[in-house]
Parts: structure tokens; sequence; C-alpha cells
């Protein structure tokens, strides 16, 4: 069901709303409003979006009204300088209208703010420069973006994260030379994505890992030495594919010793 269809016409506060004495009667001979489908008053956003897509001229005079809705709806059209107050409003989606049109250094004051959706969204946004500054937020999905975002230098602060699916994300993204601590993490998700990313030659310690997918993929990518002690793995894909490893390393070699 959209707003349309809706047959009643009341006010945030539940109350019918009535167009004689509103201060924008005289609109509707001009079109300019119509109750049930574009008012301001109404307690549907549809309807309030449609009122300021009619009038963006009134929207400067909106950002102090009491419904949120209003306030939130008119911030799209209002003027750019009227908006920077906003980001102290009451209400978390009138406080990322507004500044999701500002330029983005107005992004650095709702870094910390109160409400988890607004600061997912600021991440989204900050550049790479800035993301720093929230890499210790509290809400485990704005450090995950983080870890999508952030420039690799910035990544081993994130290796010891309470969250196992941010240090996945860390995993695939962090310089090499963090690795081994990844691949030695408590949860086997997170040695996986470290394990696929580690030189054949850093493999020898994790053959024996107690996640038989870790050992596949060690199985997978190994030098003949440490492949060669996985063929008795109690996992019998593990052992499939140490010994097709074994077959494909003895190829390669072959190949050398026939190449003049």
């Amino acid at each position: 069901m959209i707003d349309d269809d809706i047959d009643e016409a009341l006010d945030w506060q539940g109350n019918d709303i009535e167009c004689r004495g509103c201060d924008h009667q005289d609109m509707m001979v001009l079109g300019k409003c119509q109750l049930k489908r574009a008012c301001v008053h109404d307690r549907y956003a549809r309807r309030i979006d449609r009122f300021f897509d009619w009038n963006p001229g009134l929207s400067n005079q909106y950002l102090t009204h009491p419904h949120f809705e209003v306030r939130a709806i008119a911030s799209k059209a209002a003027d750019i300088f009227r908006l920077p107050p906003l980001l102290e409003d009451s209400d978390e989606v009138v406080r990322w209208n507004a500044v999701r049109r500002l330029p983005k250094r107005y992004l650095l004051r709702l870094i910390h703010d109160p409400h988890r959706e607004v600061r997912i969204r600021v991440a989204t946004r900050l550049d790479e420069s800035d993301l720093v500054q929230m890499i210790n937020d509290e809400d485990y999905y704005v450090r995950l973006i983080i870890a999508r975002r952030a420039d690799p230098g910035l990544l081993p602060m994130l290796v010891t994260d309470p969250e196992s699916e941010v240090r996945r994300v860390v995993a695939g993204r962090i310089p090499s030379v963090w690795l081994m601590l990844l691949a030695n993490d408590e949860d086997a998700s997170v040695r996986i994505e470290a394990v696929q990313r580690l030189a054949p030659s850093q493999l020898q310690n994790l053959k024996s890992d107690s996640d038989w997918r870790v050992r596949y993929e060690v199985a997978c990518r190994a030098d003949w030495s440490v492949v060669s002690q996985m063929e008795q793995d109690d996992d019998s894909l593990v052992r499939e594919c140490a010994l097709q490893r074994k077959k494909d390393l003895g190829k390669q070699e072959l190949i050398k010793e026939s190449t003049p």
C-alpha cells in the first residue's frame, strides 16, 4: 500500500487536517498542494515529499518544524547554507539528510554520532585519510566498512578486532608481512582468508590445522615437502587435494628437467 491509497488525511499527531485556515490554502487553486496527495501537514512522508517537490522554495521555513519527517524532507531542497545547524538535530534521519548535501568536511562532525546508522553512512563517504578516526568505533559494522575501505597500511590496527568478520576482511587486504598473525587466528574463516594469501613456503605450520578447510587450502597450495605429509589426512577431500598437488608439482618438475 502506498500513501496515495490511504483514504485519510491526518497530521503527525493524528489529528484531522483541515485546509481551511492553513497558511497554504490559497495554493490549492494554483495546484501547489492537494489534500491526501501533496500536503506538508500530512503524517505520510510521500505526501510531504511531493509537497516540497511542488514547492521547493518553501523548504527553508520548515527546517525547524516539530515533526522530524518534515525537517528531514525539507532539508533535501533547502538552501545549503541553512543545513549545518541540522547536524545537531535530535533525529538521526534529519542529521543524515543534511550532511549528505554538505561538503565532505562536515562528515567529520558526525563520526561520533550516537546513532549507528549515521556513523555507518559516514564511514561509507569519508575520505580514506579520515577513516582512522573511526577505526575504534563501538559498532562492528562501522569497523567492517573501515576494514573494506581504509588504506591497507591502517589495517594492522584491526588485527585483534573482537569481531571475526572484521578480521576476515582484514586478512584479505592487509600487507603480507602481517598475514601470519591472522593465519593463527582463533576463527577458522579468518585463517582460511589468510592462508589463501600466504606464499607456499609459509604453509608448513598450518598442515595440521584443526579445521579441515584450512588444511584443504594448504594441501592445494603447499610445497612438495608439506603435501607429502598430508596424504594421510583425516579428511578425504584434503587427502585428494594433497595427492593432486603432488602430481601437479611432479609434472612441473619434469617439464623443468626436460626444458633445454
